[in-house]
């Protein structure tokens, strides 16, 4: 729905007025459906393959693990595989 049509359903011919109105509202909206950003920690296991995710993980946004070759100890982001691996898994998984 275009802010004229908006304009149209309420009765008014105050563009600027209505677009305040609007912006009012979605940042009331915002306010009140606020998006929740949670942290984890799972600790790698020595020859452990797969890990239990929260059930509350809607959308994972990033992995991090520290790198072997990282002597400052930060965290650095695992790379979204997009295709098949190309070395085959010793479990046959």
């Amino acid at each position: 729905m275009k802010i004229r049509q908006l304009m149209e359903r309420v009765g008014t011919n105050e563009t600027g007025r209505a677009i305040a109105y609007l912006k009012d509202a979605l940042e009331e909206i915002n306010f009140i459906s606020e998006t929740h950003v949670k942290t984890a920690r799972i600790d790698i296991v020595d020859n452990q393959r797969f890990y239990k995710i929260p059930n509350e993980a809607v959308k994972i946004l990033d992995i991090r693990a520290k790198n072997h070759n990282n002597s400052s100890g930060n965290y650095r982001t695992i790379p979204r595989s997009v295709y098949e691996p190309e070395i085959e898994d010793t479990d046959g998984i």
